[in-house]
């Protein structure tokens, strides 16, 4: 699937988290309510485990509360752009996301 065609399939789904390594997704113009993104600034092979973590989180771990967000996961926490925010969020890493 090419980067243009994924905004269209996500709001093709019903309320989709996209997880990717593509640092080109981490933009605040593409929050929308329909949908989630998180940029993985990680390594491929730790993808896996930041999905987990992420999903785990106190404030993301449902699909209700991360609509509308695009987020960077990555060693030092999560960066957040929610939608009709003024400015990028921070959180930590908690110890329900190890």
């Amino acid at each position: 699937m090419k980067d243009d065609e994924i905004i269209p399939f996500l709001l093709s789904q019903r309320r989709p988290t996209l997880f990717t390594l593509d640092r080109g997704f981490y933009k605040p113009g593409l929050c929308h309510a329909q949908y989630c993104l998180v940029y993985l600034d990680v390594r491929q092979d730790e993808a896996a485990t930041f999905v987990r973590r992420l999903l785990r989180h106190s404030e993301f771990d449902t699909a209700a509360k991360r609509m509308g967000s695009v987020i960077r996961a990555s060693h030092t926490g999560l960066s957040v752009w929610q939608l009709h925010a003024e400015r990028q969020m921070n959180f930590r890493w908690t110890e329900a996301s190890p």
